[in-house]
């Protein structure tokens, strides 16, 4: 049974015959009234008394025309609800991002989309980039913020990339220099986050590169508790230079790194072909506007490298 036939029956009924029903659906007389027939003889019923010049309903016509009604207004309503999720007007963005960077890159960008689609309904999971990255291929969200390299299982978009910069404290021996090699920070015990932050595998990738095997004096998920931690003087610690900035300290002092790779480079990803909702598309193109490039949805571009 095709809707275009339950239209055409309808319409017979409404305008009181075939030729004034032909000219509501932009169709023949002859085709309506091939349409009715179809339906009649695939339903087993005659549905309309074709006495005279005007056609009245049967009583399996009544039944027909009655749930007919109803079929059409569930797909106007279906189609209705799927331009509203076109327009923006209503859906869900699932979004994954992580605690180092969010704030700063991300809640401005929250307030924008909150204004334009106040229909869509943000649903926000934060983790750890390698966790999230695990979500993300689960389908448990649209989008995630992780470091790169990623796998070629996602699709990017750059955000940001910010070089890494040492926290010391005050009074540490190197706080007067602006810029510092790994090496000469050999005899220091650092002060990681938890397990599963991807800025973690940056910073100890590029000591095993130039040879040094730091001491871990601490860890923390809280990007102010590790400040304080080197405030204190337990060691020290590693943050995105913009992030460091923010969490300004009189106690602790940034300095440069002149090691190479030592690069946060955020970005959104997405899981290579698979679907991305109007919600998610938007949400992309604000990105893209925030760096200052135009909007449309972007290819993303695989990297090298899984240690994201």
């Amino acid at each position: 049974m095709e809707l275009r036939t339950l239209r055409a029956f309808v319409e017979v009924v409404r305008q009181g015959g075939f030729s004034q029903a032909a000219k509501t659906v932009f169709a023949t007389q002859s085709t309506v009234s091939k349409a009715v027939r179809q339906l009649e003889d695939e339903l087993g019923f005659i549905l309309l008394d074709r006495a005279g010049h005007r056609s009245t309903l049967t009583g399996a016509g009544e039944i027909v025309y009655r749930r007919a009604l109803t079929m059409l207004a569930e797909r106007d309503d279906m189609t209705a609800e799927l331009d509203e999720l076109r327009g923006l007007k209503r859906g869900v963005l699932r979004l994954g991002l992580p605690p180092i960077g969010s704030s700063v890159l991300f809640a401005p960008l929250f307030a924008v989309y909150r204004s334009r689609y106040p229909g869509v309904d943000i649903r926000l999971v934060e983790h750890g980039s390698h966790r999230l990255e695990e979500v993300l291929l689960a389908g448990e969200v649209d989008l995630a913020a992780s470091l790169l390299p990623v796998s070629d299982a996602f699709e990017w978009q750059p955000v940001r990339c910010e070089p890494i910069e040492v926290l010391v404290a005050a009074g540490h021996p190197l706080a007067s220099h602006g810029r510092v090699a790994l090496k000469a920070l050999a005899d220091w015990p650092f002060i990681l986050f938890e397990a599963g932050f991807a800025l973690n595998p940056i910073v100890l990738d590029a000591c095993a590169r130039v040879g040094v095997t730091p001491t871990i004096a601490a860890r923390s998920s809280q990007i102010d508790f590790v400040v304080e931690l080197v405030a204190a003087g337990l060691g020290v610690g590693f943050l995105p230079r913009m992030i460091a900035e923010q969490r300004a300290h009189p106690g602790v002092r940034h300095l440069g790194l002149t090691d190479p790779g030592m690069d946060w480079d955020m970005a959104l990803i997405w899981r290579r072909g698979g679907y991305l909702s109007h919600a998610a598309q938007a949400w992309l193109d604000l990105a893209r506007a925030a760096r200052g490039e135009p909007d449309g949805l972007p290819s993303g571009r695989p990297a090298a490298s899984t240690d994201g």
